[in-house]
């Protein structure tokens, strides 16, 4: 079976940089694989991005060595196991709140005795490659998330749930949950305390610690934290901001008369 280079870097304790894919469509997927993320997130959750999408997208991927990951809508066990047989190497599980939510994310992730994972890899089984059904329940990550009270109030038990590779801290829900502005990246003494307790956490517990950002500037701070896998941004963000540094360039070339644009 291919190997799930991510998966790797991780339990051998290095650091992975990735990037989250919003947009619904085969060649930006292609494009930012071709970058040299170590993974990609294909965002279902909040990414405008449907099952179609993703049978486009993770063939896409996959003309690469960066690892495919699919952030679900939800922790239901249906679409955990449709996103794997099409070929995902990691589930990125939202709104996960207690060891019961764990385990039921693993048990999707994982085939029988491990698990309740129903068997017909379909593309997986193209993409992994002979041996795929004997060894995905070592390759395939499964990541829930942490992001809400509840899930800080049972972070041990989450944490150190069998089955778990990774815990991913959704940084604006966390904001959330603090009872603080939904900002993912911010300097807020509540939300910096929290990020450290959960890194704490998936140390003690020897799990991959992950965390989204939305500049560079943060994912060099958590690099230096140790976080293991971090989202340097999204793939409409890197666009945005593209876009409004070149357009502001050239706007200040104009005559002044003219820089405000029709």
């Amino acid at each position: 079976m291919r190997k799930n280079r991510s998966l790797a870097a991780w339990r051998e304790g290095h650091t992975t940089i990735g990037g989250w894919l919003s947009i619904g469509n085969g060649y930006t997927a292609e494009l930012m694989a071709g970058l040299g993320f170590d993974w990609l997130c294909v965002d279902m959750q909040h990414g405008l991005i449907d099952y179609q999408d993703l049978l486009a997208m993770l063939p896409a991927i996959s003309t690469t060595d960066t690892t495919p990951i699919v952030r679900v809508p939800w922790n239901e066990a249906s679409i955990i196991m449709k996103v794997l047989d099409a070929g995902a190497y990691g589930v990125i599980v939202p709104m996960v709140n207690n060891r019961a939510d764990a385990e039921r994310a693993v048990a999707a992730c994982r085939y029988p005795p491990d698990g309740i994972r129903s068997f017909g890899p379909l593309r997986a089984g193209i993409y992994g490659g002979r041996g795929y059904g004997g060894q995905a329940n070592s390759e395939l990550a499964c990541i829930p998330m942490v992001e809400t009270a509840e899930a800080l109030e049972n972070l041990d038990e989450i944490v150190s749930t069998p089955g778990v590779d990774g815990i991913l801290i959704g940084p604006s829900d966390l904001a959330l949950a603090l009872g603080l502005p939904p900002v993912g990246d911010t300097d807020a003494a509540p939300h910096a305390e929290a990020v450290k307790r959960i890194l704490a956490c998936c140390r003690k517990h020897g799990v991959a610690a992950g965390i989204f950002t939305g500049s560079a500037a943060y994912t060099r701070r958590y690099i230096d934290m140790g976080f293991q896998f971090i989202s340097l941004g999204t793939d409409n963000g890197f666009l945005a901001r593209a876009a409004i540094q070149d357009l502001k360039s050239v706007r200040e070339a104009l005559p002044e008369r003219e820089q405000t644009g029709y």
